[in-house]
């Protein structure tokens, strides 16, 4: 047992071989090393497979004998400082490093096909592996140092995969974004860790936890900075975990591949935040008024998240801002001091939010195959429709994870967030009010990306040849004509069989019979140039596993919250996990459940996300075969008498969701602007007035000694009399000037 700890020191470590071995093989053997792509995987896979079977046996170990361990070692020592490292195993260690292996390695197989016709596959599982690497280290250490040198490297290597595809310029500014507003967050974080050293002359987690503790209850030490010191602290994770205001790279963030977009929101980059406020909370949890300040970011990101969601097009950026929301579950329920609440939502989001990613890289892949390679297109729901008959087992494991993050029983998200919910009503009436609302939004806005990709018929729109959209798409997918003056109509042939061809002259939408997954879709563009696309079709195999590996999750994982002994009712698998961590904090957190008033309590929370299930169903699902531009809400708005208030109401919503709230505009030009304004201003200052003025006193006295030397008849007297004269006049100049400023 000893051992087993002692050594876990390498969990970090072993994954490190493979980015070092592409790199090396790149720079010495780089045509061996590109022929050899496709076996790098294994490497990847095999290694971090070790790593989760080693973290399941430090969490099987942690249930046993629920205690917590650290073993540091001397890296400086210099007179009163000593800087240490080492490892800090604890429940939450567990958890993060299991959560982190399981889903890098379905994430991983998942990338070996979907990143197959990449050029930049090997670089791809470098930074891979890397990332897992650098948060394996992030979780595992036991100092403030320490996890910022592993913050960082998380956030270098989001950097890295956010822009992987750097050639595309969306996808360069979307990644600098993301880099240029983490920097505001880690720099806040580190003055707060110099802060905390100050104080407490430690950073080991449990002496800095000790003394800090003590210092607060025998009032030792300024409550003012102290506040100020936390404040910052949580500076970081508001960045890193998306958190209002600093959440605005993280819709961005899905210019990467999708494989990123299912690691970074499931276990690694956005997690990471959650994970430092639950280590720091015997910090926090001693200043009411930080852990105020963490549960009303919590509550707000939570609303805005999920109004943001209600009208994107982007099924990645749906997703993101779906992510967003339930960070602000988690850190609601950190605000709130239920930490095994926030861990719960932690682990059972992760799982569901990773087979959402998946699943739309799938439905992504398959889209593909109609409109070519581009993002814009793929990627847009509005585009879709009908999918359920092309790839059944992508739509299955869609369903399930929707139904999950939507709190429906018996489903993994549904113990979590409704425990969560529970304790919003103990804590603040109007939290509880908000939440369980955004409960409702978070339903409808899963469900209108389910039924706008899957259900309907699959629909093939075409555009003119300038490539601009001859059509607007309104918040519900509806299509609504605007005139052209001019365009090129394509002229496509839908090739059916060997000896049908269908011609096709008009923008409309047209209905493709669903037996006809297989066969080529050819359009002929002007001057007789083709492109050849095919109908959807069910990804490859080992896309699909993952994905049904990630499927049990969902289903299963939520059992860990619920109690397997009939007479103690508070030991359930997760509280016994997390007894030590919970003794840490000082409180007494036992979870007894009581069926029946957890039934009582689940009723109003699952009632209104059947709400929003069944209200999206309304506004997306197709009335009629015939009529399936329309729906239900719309028709009875057309003829009934509130029809002007109920477009304002539809303008509103999509207008703030389309623009993001506006906020990035406020950004935009509160800050960007006017940095740029600012630095034209410098600039204008340091080229017209200060290099001006030295320069014109150059020029003067240069002017001033020529015109002297033909009028003073050769007498330094006179020369030193008009030197003092000139000198009194700069100085007079001078002196009225700073006088009137």
């Amino acid at each position: 047992m000893e051992h087993t700890y002692q050594y876990s020191w390498i969990i970090p470590f072993v994954p490190l071989p493979v980015p070092m071995l592409i790199g090396v093989g790149l720079l010495l053997f780089p045509t061996a090393t590109k022929n050899l792509r496709r076996m790098w995987s294994f490497p990847s896979i095999l290694l971090l497979s070790i790593v989760m079977i080693f973290s399941v046996d430090l969490a099987i170990h942690q249930i046993d004998r629920s205690s917590i361990y650290q073993y540091v070692w001397s890296w400086t020592i210099n007179n009163d400082f000593s800087l240490e490292f080492g490892h800090f195993i604890d429940p939450l260690t567990s958890i993060m490093s299991v959560l982190i292996t399981t889903v890098g390695i379905l994430v991983l197989i998942y990338s070996d096909n979907y990143m197959s016709h990449d050029q930049g596959y090997l670089r791809f599982f470098a930074y891979m592996t890397f990332f897992n690497t650098s948060m394996l280290g992030l979780v595992t250490s036991s100092n403030l140092i320490q996890i910022y040198i592993f913050w960082e490297l998380v956030g270098m290597c989001s950097y890295l995969l956010i822009g992987f595809w750097f050639t595309r310029p969306i996808a360069a500014s979307a990644c600098q974004k993301a880099f240029v507003t983490n920097r505001v967050g880690d720099f806040g974080l580190l003055l707060g860790i110099l802060g905390l050293y100050w104080i407490t002359g430690s950073l080991e987690f449990r002496d800095l936890f000790e003394i800090f503790n003590n210092l607060i209850y025998n009032n030792e030490v300024n409550f003012l900075f102290v506040t100020l010191c936390a404040f910052l602290l949580f500076a970081g994770a508001v960045a890193k975990s998306a958190q209002f205001p600093l959440h605005v790279w993280l819709p961005d963030a899905m210019e990467g591949p999708t494989p990123i977009s299912a690691l970074i929101h499931a276990a690694t980059m956005v997690a990471a935040g959650i994970f430092l406020v639950a280590r720091l909370l015997p910090l926090f949890i001693v200043i009411p008024y930080i852990m105020n300040l963490i549960s009303l970011v919590g509550i707000i990101t939570v609303f805005l998240g999920a109004t943001l969601a209600l009208a994107q097009k982007d099924i990645k950026r749906s997703l993101a801002y779906s992510t967003m929301s339930q960070l602000g579950y988690m850190m609601l329920a950190l605000g709130m001091g239920s930490y095994r609440a926030a861990l719960f939502h932690l682990i059972t989001h992760a799982y569901s939010k990773a087979l959402l990613f998946l699943g739309s890289g799938s439905i992504i892949h398959s889209m593909e195959a109609i409109v070519g390679y581009s993002p814009d297109k793929s990627q847009n729901m509005v585009l879709m429709g009908g999918l359920r008959k092309h790839v059944p087992i992508t739509k299955t494991a869609f369903l399930l994870g929707t139904l999950s993050l939507c709190g429906i029983p018996p489903l993994a998200c549904f113990w979590s967030k409704d425990e969560i919910l529970n304790d919003s009503w103990l804590y603040s009436p109007i939290f509880a009010i908000i939440a369980c609302c955004t409960a409702g939004l978070t339903a409808f806005y899963m469900f209108r990306i389910y039924l706008l990709t899957f259900e309907g018929h699959l629909n093939v729109r075409f555009q003119n040849y300038s490539g601009k959209k001859n059509n607007s798409i309104s918040l519900w997918g509806k299509e609504e004509p605007k005139p052209i003056k001019k365009e090129f109509r394509l002229f496509a042939l839908l090739t059916m069989n060997n000896n049908e061809r269908t011609s096709f002259f008009s923008k409309k939408t047209y209905r493709i019979d669903s037996n006809l997954t297989n066969i080529p879709f050819i359009t002929i563009l002007p001057f007789g140039t083709t492109k050849t696309f095919f109908y959807p079709h069910e990804s490859d195999s080992t896309m699909l596993f993952s994905m049904l590996v990630l499927v049990l999750f969902p289903l299963f994982v939520g059992t860990i919250g619920i109690p397997f002994n009939q007479e103690r009712m508070d030991l359930d698998l997760l509280s016994v996990l997390l007894t030590p961590s919970i003794n840490l904090l000082h409180q007494n957190e036992n979870h007894f459940f009581d069926w029946y008033e957890f039934l009582t309590n689940s009723i109003f929370s699952v009632s209104i996300a059947y709400f929003g299930i069944v209200l999206a169903s309304f506004l997306y699902k197709p009335f009629y075969s015939s009529l399936q531009n329309w729906n239900i809400l719309n028709l009875v708005a057309k003829r009934g008498p509130n029809r002007i208030l109920w477009d304002k109401i539809i303008n509103f919503l999509y207008d703030w969701s389309d623009n993001r709230a506006y906020i990035d505009a406020f950004y935009a030009i509160s800050l960007t602007e006017g940095i740029r304004g600012l630095a034209e201003l410098t600039h204008f200052l340091d080229r017209r007035v200060i290099d001006g003025i030295t320069n014109g006193v150059g020029i003067a006295s240069f002017f001033v000694g020529e015109g002297i030397k033909y009028i003073g008849g050769s007498r330094i007297s006179f020369y030193l009399l008009l030197y003092l004269i000139y000198v009194l006049i700069f100085l007079l100049i001078c002196y009225f000037f700073f006088l009137n400023f």
